[in-house]
C-alpha cells in the first residue's frame, strides 16, 4: 500500500491529477482511520465536516486494499458523480488497474421486453410520451448499457419510462425471451466481476433484501463496505425493511394482466374484464378516504368509516381475479409472472389485516392519486445488524451529519450497531473552512411561539431587511408546506411594496434540478422551499449568502411512525425525546446549514428563527452542533455583515461581461 502522507501531500499523488489540489490534515487522518478499520475489519462511524474531502478519504484506503468494494451513495446524482468524476480521478491517482461498475436498480435500465410490448400497443396518456417512447426505442438499438441517464433527449420523469423499463413485480426474470440482452442482468455481472461498484442505499437495501430470497450475491462477495451520506440509512432501510400494498400497484397489475391476455389469452372474455373490476375496486379504496398527502394512523381510520369496507372489497375482489387468472397462467410467462405478483400483493395484504408481527405500526399514507397501506417495522437495528453478520468485512459509516456534538449514541443503537460482537469505532473531523471568519449564525429576537397563528408571517419579516441586503441570494428553508406558501405570500407582496426586482422563486413551480439551475443563473434569487431543499442542494460561490430555517425541523407528533416509535421507547425506559426526536432533529439542522459554506471561499449567514434554540435547554444541543459561526442576536450586526459581501452578480450583469463589445 502507498504511503497515505505521501498520496494526500501538496506534491502527491493527487495533487499530479487534481487541480488546485491542498492538502487537508482532516482529510489525511480520516484517511488513515479508515486504511486501519478495512485492515481490521472493523466498523468505523466517522463524520466529517463540509469540505474535509471525504470522498477521497475514503476511496484512496479503499482501492488500495486489495479487496473488493462496495460503495453506496445516498442519491443517484451522487451515484453518477462518484462513479464519473471521483472514482476515475482517484484510480488515475494510484495508477491502479482496477475494473469498476456502476449498478443502479432496475427501473434504471431498459427492457426490451416491455419496451416492445407497449411500443407495439401504441397507447399513451399522451402524444408527448409517445415521442418519448420513439426516442426510446432508438435509444435501445445503440446503447450497450441500456441506463436511462444516458437517454438525454428523454426527461428522466417522462412517463414513457414506466413502459420502457421493468420492475421487481413485473419483470420476468429467466423466463423472459429477452434474458440474454438483458441490460439489468449485464450489469449485475458486470458488478460480480469489478474491483469497486458503486450503488445506492435503495438499491443496496433491495439487495439485502433480495439476498434474504436467496438472489443476492453482490453483497457477500465484498471485503469492504462504505456508506456515503449514511444518515440517511435508517429511513431507507426501514422502507425496504417494511411492506406496502398501493392502489397503485394494483391498477398495474391489473393493466399488465390485460395486455398479457390481449398477447396470449385472448379468448377468455372473463379474465379481461375482472382486470377492469379490479381497477374500479382499487380506485373506489382510494375515493374512501377524504384526504390528500396525509398520513393516517390506525386510530385515526375511525374518521374515514368507508376506508377498511373498501379495503375488505378490495381483498375479496381480488381472490376472484386469483381463481380465473390461474387458469389461464401456464399459457405464457407473462401470465405466470402475473399470478406471482397477484399471489405476493395478497399475502402482503393478508398480513395488513390480519397482523401476526407486534413490533410493526400499520398505517396508511393517501396522495391525490394512490393510497398505500404500510407495515413498518419498530425498529431496523436488528434486521440491519443481521446482515454485517458472516464474513468477515470492513464497514465504513460516513457523512457530514452523524453526531450530536461527538456523540454517535443514537445512530449506532439505531442501526443496531451497539449489538455487534465488536463495538464500532468512532470519529469526528470538523470542517477545514473559517466558519468564524466567514460565516455568521443569527437568532432573531423576539419571536413568537412557533406554534403562534402568525408565526410564517414574522419568518418572513425577519427575511425581508436580510434579503435586501443580500441583494437576494436567499434560501428560505420551510418545515411546512402550509408555511412554505404563506412566507412566499408575504415576502412576494413585500418585495412589490418596496419595489425590489428580485427574483422570487418557491418550490412546486418546476422540478427541483431545474429551481436549482435557475437560482444559480440568476445570482439574485430568492427560493423559498420545504425540506426537500434540506440536503443534497449544492450552491457554491455568491448565488447564496443566506439560508432562513424557520423552525427546529422536529417530525410532526402525530406521524403514525413516529408516535409508535415513540410509545415503543418509552415501554422499554427510554426516553424517547433526548435519544430519538432531538438528535434526529440535530442532523436535519446541520443538513440544513450546510446548504451557506460550500467552498473556502464562500460567507453569509444562517438564521435559524425559531426561539426554542436559544430559550430551550435542549436548544444549546441543537446550537453547539452547528458550525462555529460568529454568534448575533441583532438584525444591525447581520445586516452590516452582509453589506460587506461582494455585489450580487445577476445574469443580466454576467451577460455583460461576457458579450464582446
Amino acid at each position: 500500500m502507498t504511503d497515505l502522507a505521501a498520496v494526500f501531500a501538496p506534491d502527491g499523488a493527487l495533487a499530479e491529477v487534481v487541480p488546485g489540489f491542498a492538502p487537508r490534515p482532516q482529510q489525511l487522518e480520516m484517511a488513515t482511520r479508515i486504511a486501519a478499520a478495512i485492515g481490521d475489519n472493523q466498523v468505523l462511524v466517522a463524520e466529517a465536516g463540509t469540505g474535509t474531502g471525504k470522498t477521497f478519504a475514503y476511496l484512496v484506503p479503499a482501492l488500495q486494499s486489495g479487496g473488493k468494494v462496495l460503495i453506496s451513495t445516498g442519491t443517484k446524482t451522487l451515484q453518477d458523480q462518484l462513479y464519473r468524476r471521483d472514482l476515475p480521478t482517484v484510480r488515475q491517482a494510484l495508477k491502479l488497474p482496477l475494473t469498476t461498475a456502476l449498478l443502479k436498480g432496475r427501473a434504471n435500465y431498459v427492457c426490451h421486453y416491455h419496451l416492445a410490448r407497449n411500443a407495439g400497443e401504441g397507447r399513451f396518456r399522451s402524444p408527448e410520451d409517445a415521442a418519448h417512447l420513439r426516442k426510446i426505442v432508438r435509444f435501445a438499438e445503440t446503447t450497450t448499457t441500456g441506463d436511462k441517464s444516458e437517454c438525454t433527449d428523454v426527461p428522466e420523469d417522462s412517463g414513457a419510462w414506466s413502459a420502457a423499463t421493468s420492475t421487481r413485480d413485473n419483470c420476468l426474470g429467466q423466463e423472459c425471451p429477452n434474458v440474454k440482452a438483458c441490460f439489468v442482468l449485464a450489469a449485475r455481472r458486470a458488478a460480480m466481476d469489478a474491483d469497486v461498484v458503486v450503488v445506492n442505499h435503495h438499491l443496496f437495501f433491495a439487495d439485502v433484501v433480495l439476498r434474504d430470497e436467496g438472489m443476492g450475491e453482490l453483497l457477500p462477495s465484498c471485503n469492504t463496505v462504505v456508506f456515503d451520506e449514511a444518515h440517511q440509512l435508517p429511513e431507507t432501510a426501514t422502507l425496504f425493511f417494511g411492506d406496502t400494498v398501493s392502489s397503485a400497484q394494483v391498477i398495474e397489475l391489473a393493466r399488465d394482466t390485460r395486455t398479457e391476455v390481449l398477447a396470449s389469452a385472448k379468448d377468455c372474455r372473463q379474465l379481461s374484464e375482472l382486470t377492469r373490476s379490479v381497477e374500479k375496486v382499487a380506485r373506489d379504496w382510494r375515493l374512501a378516504v377524504n384526504a390528500e398527502n396525509a398520513r393516517i394512523s390506525l386510530d385515526q381510520l375511525d374518521r374515514h368509516a368507508d376506508f377498511m369496507p373498501a379495503l375488505r372489497a378490495l381483498a375479496s375482489m381480488l381472490t376472484d381475479f386469483a381463481t380465473v387468472l390461474a387458469t389461464q397462467a401456464e399459457r405464457s410467462e407473462g401470465l405466470a409472472n402475473c399470478q406471482r405478483r397477484l399471489d405476493e400483493l395478497r399475502g402482503r395484504l393478508d398480513l395488513w389485516l390480519t397482523p401476526r408481527d407486534a413490533a410493526v405500526v400499520r398505517w396508511v399514507e393517501v396522495f391525490t392519486q394512490s393510497v398505500l397501506v404500510h407495515s413498518t417495522p419498530l425498529q431496523i437495528g436488528d434486521l440491519f445488524a443481521r446482515q454485517m453478520q458472516g464474513h468477515p468485512r470492513a464497514w465504513i459509516f460516513t457523512s457530514a451529519t452523524l453526531a450530536v456534538g461527538q456523540d454517535f449514541d443514537h445512530y449506532i443503537r439505531e442501526m443496531g450497531l451497539d449489538g455487534l460482537d465488536t463495538p464500532p469505532e468512532t470519529a469526528v473531523w470538523g470542517s477545514p473552512f473559517d466558519y468564524a471568519a466567514r460565516a455568521m449564525l443569527y437568532a432573531p429576537a423576539p419571536m413568537p411561539d412557533p406554534n403562534a397563528p402568525g408565526y410564517p408571517d414574522a419568518v418572513a419579516d425577519v427575511a425581508l431587511p436580510l434579503i435586501r441586503a443580500a441583494q437576494g441570494r436567499t434560501f428560505v428553508l420551510c418545515t411546512s408546506l402550509r408555511a412554505m406558501r404563506r412566507i412566499h405570500e408575504r415576502l412576494a407582496a413585500a418585495l412589490d411594496r418596496e419595489g425590489l426586482a428580485l427574483p422570487l422563486l418557491v418550490q412546486g413551480e418546476g422540478a427541483r434540478s431545474e429551481l436549482l439551475a435557475r437560482f444559480r443563473q440568476l445570482g439574485n434569487a430568492v427560493l423559498v422551499a420545504s425540506q426537500s431543499f434540506w440536503e443534497g442542494v449544492d450552491v457554491p460561490g455568491d448565488a447564496l449568502s443566506v439560508v432562513i430555517i424557520d423552525k427546529l425541523p422536529f417530525a410532526p407528533p402525530d406521524d403514525p411512525v413516529l408516535s409508535a416509535r415513540i410509545e415503543h421507547l418509552r415501554k422499554a425506559g427510554v426516553n424517547p425525546f433526548m435519544t430519538y426526536q432531538l438528535p434526529r432533529t440535530v442532523i436535519n439542522m446541520k443538513q440544513g446549514a450546510g446548504r451557506l459554506i460550500r467552498t473556502e471561499q464562500d460567507r453569509g449567514v444562517l438564521v435559524v428563527c425559531d426561539p426554542r434554540m436559544v430559550d430551550k435547554p435542549y436548544g444549546r444541543r441543537v446550537w453547539r452542533s452547528l458550525p462555529p459561526m460568529q454568534r448575533s442576536r441583532v438584525e444591525a450586526e447581520v445586516v452590516a455583515f452582509l453589506e460587506t459581501l461582494p455585489p450580487a452578480r445577476t445574469m443580466a450583469a454576467q451577460t455583460r461581461e461576457t458579450t464582446p463589445l
